[in-house]
């Protein structure tokens, strides 16, 4: 069975990453920082040979996608299997209001507790199943091909540590930058990384929506613009 490129591209900027306001599965539309990303990420990929897009349904990732599809001609489908990890209870709330509502709950998450799940939210665990099976069906379905897969900075931390073969509580490492392309292949064994965080494209740090509120470049000291496996 051939290879599957996987260009695993996490959304633009939106008004919540700038205010570290935890969005989950509540549907946020880009911001002008996230829109001109868009637009500097359809530049970039103008010379991929893209046969397939998937997306999120959310509106962030849609509009994203839809910068991407812009120089293609490929259709964009959606799939809900791309959403980001629903935060129940979290949503709507900054890293500040969670640890002074919650803070044994908010210990738990930071700590990458791979049972934990915020009250009306999902498990970890059952995230990262969730996300990884979804790009794996995805990528099944196209042997020999590139497809690009729009999501979220949860799922694009799923897939690092799918093909790294990193557990679920290690702490982060890596950058997960707006409008960064990531780079997979697929194959039979799974996946493997090729590339990481590129955002060569873009001129401005991003924020990350992770457990600490710093960006990966912050946590990291990578420039913003590392490329490869940070």
């Amino acid at each position: 069975m051939e290879a599957t490129r996987v260009l695993a591209i996490r959304h633009g900027e939106t008004a919540w990453n700038v205010d570290t306001r935890i969005q989950g599965q509540l549907d946020i539309p880009l911001n002008d920082t996230g829109r001109w990303q868009a637009h500097r990420l359809a530049l970039a990929m103008a010379e991929e040979s893209l046969d397939a897009i998937y997306s999120s349904d959310l509106l962030r990732a849609y509009e994203t996608a839809q910068a991407v599809a812009s120089g293609s001609g490929r259709p964009i489908v959606t799939d809900t299997g791309l959403r980001e990890r629903g935060f129940g209870e979290f949503e709507g709330l900054t890293f500040k209001e969670i640890e002074q509502r919650w803070p044994e709950q908010s210990e738990r998450w930071r700590r990458r507790d791979p049972s934990f799940g915020p009250a009306g939210g999902e498990v970890l665990s059952d995230f990262y199943d969730r996300s990884v099976a979804t790009v794996l069906r995805l990528a099944a379905a196209h042997p020999g091909q590139t497809i690009a897969v729009v999501a979220h900075g949860g799922v694009m931390d799923c897939l690092y540590r799918a093909a790294t073969r990193l557990a679920l509580d290690a702490p982060r490492t890596w950058q997960l930058g707006n409008a960064s392309i990531n780079r997979l292949l697929h194959s039979p064994q799974g996946f493997t990384l090729v590339g990481w965080s590129d955002t060569y494209h873009l001129e401005e740090a991003s924020l990350d929506e992770s457990a600490d509120g710093e960006t990966g470049a912050e946590r990291t000291g990578l420039p913003k613009a590392a490329g490869g496996v940070a």
